[in-house]
């Protein structure tokens, strides 16, 4: 008798457990990580902020954990993402242009990129905005009076840097060649080097902490560039996907006033191996949650649903979020034609 009652016992927890397998919910949440890794720039960096604070939506409200590990710049963590070693990181437009087409494709006439043919976009987000960066009480007032100035450049363990201040100066009709440059390894570093008085012009994004740091310090003033129509067009020129914003004065730190500065996509991205579930959870938290990102960031403000999908991304999305965005309705027509064009890339 007992026998027999063991033995239904068996049958019926085997017959639930395989019906708790066959559902989807349990099966996706027996495969999601208890946490998952997201790459940035150093600390004091504007995309380290930005990261910071994804990685809390993610944390509060996905079925994992989102830890930011920040790496030098943003080209140090790339191989990093690229090889599935890190799970997502917050990268740049045109860094990931370079990166993802390899070695072939050029700007500014060099690509120093590590090929990452790997790397997929899961959200398109805000701007990322900036300008050089004088002291507050510097007589240059313009990107033309930095002709024959010490600025700083080389930027190895940062290089989507060197591309933002080769932007700069294409935009006043300059070169590297118009200035004396100041080697540093890294974004931060430029502006340590404006403050100990090594430079006398550096670089920075808007909204960076490090800017904070700088001004609190010897006073920090961003230059404006050139917003006429000829000096959009060279910036555009020099580094496709580039262009030009005017901000008002007072609305950040270093923006004495009404002040011209370039502009350029922000990408969270993965690999192409990530699990469909894990993107698809991240990318629910973020969507669901969009609300409480701006009070982490004035620039969360334009980290928007509107600007998640868009026909200008320079890398292809994961397979999950293109599933999630067709669910949503905002994969709109062509998107498919685009997604394709870009995966057919060959480095």
């Amino acid at each position: 008798m007992l026998k027999k009652s063991l033995h239904r016992y068996a049958i019926t927890l085997l017959a639930f457990l395989l019906i708790l397998l066959m559902c989807p919910n349990f099966t996706q949440a027996q495969r999601l990580p208890r946490s998952v890794t997201l790459g940035s720039p150093a600390a004091g960096s504007l995309l380290y902020s930005l990261g910071s604070g994804l990685a809390k939506v993610v944390s509060e409200t996905a079925p994992f954990q989102m830890t930011i590990q920040p790496y030098s710049g943003t080209s140090t963590f790339l191989p990093l993402v690229d090889s599935g070693e890190m799970d997502f990181g917050v990268n740049n437009a045109v860094d990931l242009a370079l990166s993802y087409r390899g070695p072939g494709y050029k700007i500014g006439g060099r690509n120093p990129f590590p090929l990452t043919s790997n790397v997929r976009l899961v959200m398109r987000g805000s701007p990322l905005m900036g300008s050089l960066v004088v002291r507050k009480d510097s007589p240059l007032k313009s990107i033309q009076d930095v002709r024959g100035k010490r600025l700083t450049g080389e930027y190895p363990a940062h290089l989507a840097v060197w591309y933002t201040t080769f932007a700069s100066l294409a935009n006043g009709g300059l070169t590297w060649n118009d200035v004396k440059v100041v080697p540093v390894p890294a974004v931060n570093e430029g502006i340590d080097a404006l403050i100990q008085g090594r430079a006398e012009v550096s670089n920075h994004a808007i909204g960076a902490a490090k800017m904070k740091e700088a001004d609190a310090t010897i006073g920090a003033r961003f230059l404006s560039l050139d917003c006429s129509p000829l000096g959009e067009e060279r910036i555009k020129k020099a580094i496709p996907g580039y262009y030009v914003v005017l901000l008002k004065a007072g609305s950040s730190t270093g923006v004495i006033e009404d002040t011209c500065v370039y502009a350029y996509d922000l990408y969270l991205i993965t690999h192409k191996a990530q699990p469909d579930g894990v993107v698809r959870a991240a990318l629910k938290a973020l969507w669901e949650n969009i609300d409480k990102l701006p009070p982490l960031h004035p620039s969360f403000k334009e980290w928007t649903r509107e600007r998640a999908v868009s026909s200008e991304v320079t890398i292809p999305y994961h397979p999950a979020a293109v599933q999630s965005y067709k669910e949503l309705g905002i994969w709109k027509t062509g998107m498919d034609q685009i997604q394709q064009k870009l995966l057919a890339v060959k480095p």
